[in-house]
């Protein structure tokens, strides 16, 4: 009898060893399971921030500042186009924007999509140069081609003007 009862204890304790690691494997599944989930979640957070960081470009009318908008337009109080922000034009001279060719308003600092209709966005030329025609008499007098003077009659003169955006 002290026999069967010495092997039944020795087979309890076997069965009661395999039972602990199995209940600390279980529990190191689980721990690494719950982690490597949570992890997931916050990096889907992050990239939806990273889409969302695509900003719009504040319009303001000149004579009333506190007259905004997200897009262009006219001011409620005086009629005069709204115009891009100070800040926003000097985000745009030093930075490196990339904008939608469909909606103009959705604007980013790095390439990707538009938020609106989902296009690439497009490297935007800070400096932009075009050629203009002009009387050498009468400056006010322009045109995009070569002609004459609507004034004078003059040949109009080639003059290159660079334009920032």
């Amino acid at each position: 009898m002290y026999c069967r009862a010495q092997s039944i204890s020795i087979y309890l304790t076997i069965q009661n060893y395999f039972m602990k690691k199995f209940i600390m494997l279980t529990i190191a599944a689980i721990t690494i399971l719950s982690v490597s989930v949570y992890a997931q979640n916050t990096l889907k957070q992050e990239n939806k921030v990273s889409k969302n960081k695509i900003e719009k470009v504040k319009y303001s009318c000149p004579m009333h500042p506190e007259v905004t908008s997200k897009k262009p337009g006219k001011c409620s109080r005086c009629g005069m186009d709204l115009t891009k922000s100070k800040k926003e034009q000097m985000k745009m001279e030093v930075m490196k924007m990339y904008v939608c060719l469909m909606h103009p308003d959705v604007t980013s600092d790095k390439p990707g999509k538009c938020s609106k209709c989902g296009m690439d966005l497009k490297e935007k030329k800070t400096t932009e140069t075009s050629v203009i025609y002009t009387c050498p008499m009468h400056p006010e007098v322009t045109s995009d081609k070569p002609g004459k003077c609507s004034k004078c009659g003059m040949d109009l003169k080639e003059k290159i003007v660079t334009n920032k955006n």
